[in-house]
């Protein structure tokens, strides 16, 4: 095991939060539990990583149902929630990491994890102004949008949910990339000022104001090439309507079902969708090194090159504030990728 003098002092115990029960309707506070555990010293080949960060995502609601419709596990009741974590190495018996590296796991939320070091995968620390640019749904957005939609040179592009983790660093790919014009929707006027004014969207509308199909064709009068949908419901049925011949659709998420209603189950306009040969390309997957790498790569480049804002909140506080986060960011509190701070 690594240690010298300067090796960070680490507590007896520490916390982390749990399920306390299974999801089977509106999230509450009283689906966490915050518990105290004993902080193992590592055995040969494993690492003990200490938090700094961890993501705040809208699909660990559905992972907190027994019938989670994700292709992932979901939680298990006493155990850890959350998953997508960056930490330092505070103490190592394995050869591949030092005291000291960062690195990324998917360990969930706790202060704390002693774990074999195949589980860790270093960072370059210097790439970013901070370790919480390591979190975001940015494979995601990238793989939907330059590898699926392949959006590019002249297209125009809509994104419905933009303001959001997927949607906010989605249509500044497509603007990296080339497109003519880049729009989206969200659910306050505040938002469509974010859009436009900080994240450099051409145009943007709530979908509160009237019918979605009438605002899409007012600021895409030629029709949509490219669709990147995190909603569905009205907002995909009005993109079929508005789509241009062969557009591609880039399918993550159907929030709109998620959080009730039946935007997860919209309409679908068979014969449009054959006459304008709109090509659907639906996508839930387990991102690949290489996928990650890619995103880190572009997402280096365009941010020193002043293209591209990285959207983010980073929530103070520490673990307590980890709950919240996530029921605040459910109830549209937050804009782009959250994260919450623990240590570091």
């Amino acid at each position: 095991m690594t240690t010298d003098a300067s090796t960070p002092a680490i507590p007896e115990t520490a916390r982390e939060v749990r399920l306390a029960r299974h999801l089977d309707g509106a999230i509450t506070p009283g689906h966490f539990d915050i518990a105290e555990v004993q902080v193992r010293e590592p055995g040969p080949g494993e690492v003990l990583v200490r938090t700094d960060h961890v993501f705040v995502a809208a699909a660990y609601q559905d992972l907190m149902r027994p019938d989670c419709p994700l292709p992932v596990p979901p939680y298990q009741v006493g155990g850890r929630i959350g998953g997508g974590e960056v930490g330092t190495v505070v103490r190592s018996a394995d050869p591949g990491l030092a005291v000291g590296d960062v690195v990324q796991m998917m360990a969930g939320w706790g202060e704390y994890t002693t774990a074999p070091a195949d589980r860790f995968h270093r960072l370059d620390a210097g790439l970013f102004p901070s370790s919480s640019y390591f979190l975001s749904q940015g494979p995601t957005a990238y793989y939907g949008m330059a590898t699926l939609a392949q959006a590019g040179p002249g297209d125009v592009v809509f994104v419905s949910g933009a303001a959001g983790g997927v949607g906010s660093l989605a249509g500044q790919i497509a603007k990296c990339r080339g497109a003519s014009k880049v729009i989206g929707s969200a659910g306050s006027k505040e938002k469509v000022a974010y859009l436009v004014d900080e994240l450099g969207y051409d145009a943007a509308f709530d979908y509160h104001d009237g019918p979605v199909l009438d605002q899409l064709r007012e600021l895409a009068p030629s029709g949509i090439d490219v669709f990147f949908d995190n909603v569905g419901g009205e907002q995909f049925e009005a993109a079929v309507q508005a789509a241009a011949p062969h557009a591609r659709f880039a399918l993550c998420g159907a929030l709109s079902g998620q959080i009730g209603g039946t935007g997860g189950r919209p309409r679908f306009d068979l014969l449009t969708a054959i006459t304008r040969h709109i090509e659907l390309r639906p996508f839930a997957t387990y991102h690949t090194p290489e996928q990650i790498q890619a995103w880190t790569e572009h997402l280096a480049r365009w941010l020193s090159e002043g293209r591209f804002v990285f959207p983010q909140t980073v929530v103070e506080g520490g673990i307590e504030q980890a709950p919240g986060a996530l029921l605040d960011l459910l109830a549209g509190r937050h804009r782009g990728n959250v994260a919450v701070r623990f240590a570091g």
